[in-house]
């Protein structure tokens, strides 16, 4: 990504990898090559992320099983948070537990009240390899644990108890993509 370029103007979009793909529910791998083809994962990520109309994308979510994840997110405050994380590491969760609507491009329509820190700090590199640490508080810290987790072969229903997890796994089962 060139300094100063727009995020995924350069990118091209990718199909999303939905809910049941093995990519999806697998630990991703450390990323260890920083040449072109990390670039160019970020802009299509950007790409698809914007196209699909989310708020962040992690590369499993387009079938490539790196640990990368994009945002363009608002925190509670209406700040927004553009940028990109490279072999990112949650370190710090704290606050208190909010239970708020998260869906997930992967899981198209759907939606469940899933409970988050509303305080999380994630750790890793950019594409060039430079140290990164991102703060987030409100919906962006419900962001940054959402994609940390898609990494580790997470998903958000995975947090979502009771009556609830039962609703949502009822949809899941009805929709037109499982």
């Amino acid at each position: 990504m060139r300094h100063g370029s727009i995020p995924g103007a350069s990118g091209r979009v990718r199909p999303l990898t939905l809910l049941g793909a093995p990519v999806l529910h697998a630990p991703c791998a450390e990323v260890t090559d920083f040449g072109l083809d990390l670039g160019r994962l970020v802009e299509d990520m950007f790409a698809t992320m914007y196209a699909a109309q989310g708020w962040g994308l992690a590369a499993n979510q387009i079938g490539v099983g790196l640990r990368v994840f994009v945002y363009d997110c608002p925190d509670d405050e209406d700040v927004r948070h553009l940028g990109h994380v490279v072999n990112p590491r949650v370190v710090d969760l704290d606050g208190v537990t909010v239970r708020g609507p998260e869906g997930c491009l992967s899981l198209p329509g759907l939606e469940a009240a899933t409970p988050r820190y509303d305080h999380a700090v994630v750790e890793g590199v950019t594409v060039k390899g430079d140290p990164v640490r991102v703060h987030g508080t409100g919906y962006f810290a419900r962001c940054l644990q959402h994609e940390s987790d898609h990494l580790d072969g997470g998903v958000y229903t995975d947090h979502v108890t009771g009556w609830r997890r039962r609703r949502v796994l009822r949809q899941v089962a009805r929709a037109r993509w499982s």
